[in-house]
């Protein structure tokens, strides 16, 4: 069995090559950046006993539709700037506790639109979303998992769309695979044979189609979060993002 060092170094090398293509190719940058977080979340996993030190590592996905962009605040300092609706930050790297974190519009930091407590876990990693509309924004947090047995992957499904009913997510004119996700709820990961397929929604229990998703490319050594966001009826209109992890 492969060691933690063994995964630490991997996590270092990799982390170097996101570095260097951050700014050259954004396409390697995610990529190395992804291989990097899964060496850091095996190595943590080789030894349970140290997780009470483990690092643990956060990112924001604003996903309120009715809110242009926000700035970002950990423990009253900014950590996001301008961070547009659809967009994901990368992951943060942050110790265990507890944390106050502040989302304001723009450029306007006099009153929040969200603020939230929030404990975050050693050796765990998390994406928080913004979501909702109105005076009923939150900030939601999802437990992220991005190991995949070798040469296979893996995906699931977040309901982000204020207004879209429960919605099962199949297979264009063929199976469920992610039955009933209702608002703000996640699936399961389902373990998968890398591969393209397109995807619909449909309301959850009926062939009714509310949204097509296309040419969804799984790739080997990856894991995938599908997320709906916008509204059925309204702009920005209904649509997905595919987030690696």
């Amino acid at each position: 069995m492969k060691n933690k060092e063994y995964y630490l170094n991997r996590a270092s090398m990799y982390d170097l090559l996101a570095s260097y293509y951050k700014y050259s190719d954004p396409n390697k940058h995610i990529h190395y950046y992804q291989k990097h977080l899964k060496n850091i979340h095996k190595a943590m996993h080789t030894d349970r006993n140290q997780l009470g030190s483990a690092p643990s590592y956060v990112r924001f996905l604003h996903a309120a539709p009715e809110v242009t962009s926000v700035d970002v605040y950990v423990n009253a300092n900014l950590v996001l700037r301008n961070v547009t609706f659809k967009e994901v930050s990368d992951y943060l790297t942050v110790p265990q506790g507890k944390y106050h974190i502040d989302i304001y519009p723009a450029g306007n930091s006099i009153t929040t639109i969200i603020s939230k407590k929030v404990t975050i876990e050693a050796g765990k990693i998390y994406t928080l979303a913004t979501l909702g509309t109105g005076n009923k924004l939150q900030l939601l947090p999802y437990l992220d998992n991005p190991d995949v047995p070798s040469g296979e992957t893996k995906a699931r499904f977040i309901h982000l769309s204020p207004d879209a009913p429960a919605v099962d997510i199949a297979v264009k004119g063929g199976d469920v695979v992610f039955p009933k996700v209702t608002y703000k709820q996640a699936s399961d990961y389902l373990g998968l044979s890398p591969m393209t397929v397109n995807l619909e929604a449909r309301v959850a229990g009926s062939k009714n189609v509310v949204l097509s998703i296309p040419k969804v490319k799984l790739e080997a050594d990856q894991s995938y979060t599908i997320v709906a966001v916008g509204f059925v009826e309204g702009n920005p209109e209904l649509e997905t993002i595919i987030l690696k992890s």
